[in-house]
């Protein structure tokens, strides 16, 4: 299959213009993200099943077009194991592609495999082989290689040819629905940012810190959080997430204690040590009554191990009855999201506006009255 590399405006705008007139596209896309936080997009793929095209986004100004394609709910976007590609679109163009219908997601609903890569996919349906040889290459330098150009080509090539296939089985289970919803609610999920004050709640072993080395931890979370927003830097290369907790602990009172801290590297307190001690010394002077909540943990629940089991058996009954791995229906972390969202004063999941997968989309027909039996809340008044 051929392929035009689109480096300008105009070519851009007549393949979306060409795109928007058929039922469906394939999309990927290409990234770095080695010391970022948010991932630097590399390269667009398309594939309307006429012209298959590689957008340059270095070479683009006006993303108008594409952002209209993502958009157009008559256009079926049809991705594998979406999830990095959306927060992609998301931070460089500010879109999600919808409707989306993932050919992963669609062959475990299928009980094709769980979470199959899509080398392994192409090879079970279409008996081809991939070659994977470019996956860990940089798509941001130039000028591209043959292998990699061929490498992303192949990438939207194939998943076009998944699709046929995968929908008509997925109508024919009366679950496309199931696949939309469950792609919606991962869109919402990658627009959606946990405020900075409230990102102490993600860092390991917080609970054991209380009082004032709380609010410390919770200031220095916010700022380390804001500092990688601001520069677009990956958290722990700010600083490494246990090197918080430890100042929080310690509250050192000058470089020399900074530096001497264990797992503080020089270049960290070297770089940002005013900045890490001013706010050590700004918790001295705050008030006890402005002091966080002892953060929450879900072992100290007398009932959580007893009701968590209870809900994993009531989703391994509902995959039994649907045919499909119970790993999509509920895992560990998605159990432990809900339990949390039902008992905490402060949950991550409600402060975001979210609702609990076990309780969104697709599998809330199949888990709601189970849950409240179980958990003996009515869910609906639980906002």
């Amino acid at each position: 299959m051929q392929f035009d590399l689109i480096t300008d405006d105009r070519a851009l705008k007549a393949f979306c213009e060409q795109a928007s007139q058929t039922s469906a596209i394939a999309v990927d896309t290409e990234f770095v993200r080695t010391r970022t936080l948010y991932p630097i997009l590399g390269l667009i793929q398309l594939y309307d099943g006429q012209s298959l095209v590689l957008v340059d986004p270095q070479k683009i100004d006006d993303f108008a077009p594409l952002v209209a394609l993502m958009e157009n709910e008559s256009v079926v976007k049809v991705l594998h194991s979406c999830s990095e590609d959306l927060e992609t679109f998301w931070h460089s163009l500010k879109v999600v592609p919808r409707p989306l219908f993932d050919t992963q997601f669609a062959a475990c609903l299928l009980n094709k495999g769980a979470t199959l890569g899509y080398a392994n996919l192409v090879e079970l349906m279409l008996g081809v082989k991939l070659d994977k040889g470019e996956s860990r290459t940089d798509w941001t330098a130039r000028p591209l290689s043959p292998e990699q150009c061929q490498y992303a080509a192949n990438d939207v090539l194939y998943l076009l040819q998944l699709y046929p296939q995968l929908h008509r089985e997925i109508v024919e289970a009366d679950r496309l629905e199931w696949v939309y919803a469950e792609m919606h609610q991962l869109g919402k999920k990658k627009q959606t940012k946990l405020p900075s004050e409230l990102a102490y709640l993600g860092v390991k072993n917080n609970w054991q810190t209380h009082g004032r080395s709380l609010y410390l931890l919770k200031e220095l979370a916010k700022w380390r959080i804001e500092q990688a927003r601001e520069r677009d830097m990956a958290l722990n290369f700010v600083v490494r997430e246990s090197n918080l907790l430890a100042i929080a602990k310690k509250r050192p009172q000058n470089k020399g204690a900074l530096f001497n801290l264990d797992g503080m590297t020089p270049q960290e307190a070297r770089i940002h040590g005013s900045a890490l001690l001013s706010l050590v010394d700004a918790s001295a002077d705050v008030p006890p009554e402005l002091y966080p909540p002892a953060v929450e943990r879900l072992n100290e629940f007398p009932d959580y191990k007893k009701l968590a089991a209870s809900i994993r058996t009531l989703c391994l009954q509902v995959s039994e009855q649907q045919n499909i791995p119970v790993e999509i229906i509920g895992s560990k972390k998605q159990i432990n999201q809900l339990l949390k969202w039902l008992w905490f004063d402060l949950d991550e999941t409600r402060e975001m506006g979210l609702t609990p997968d076990l309780l969104s989309g697709w599998r809330k027909p199949l888990l709601q009255k189970g849950i409240e039996e179980l958990t003996g809340v009515k869910l609906e008044s639980k906002k």
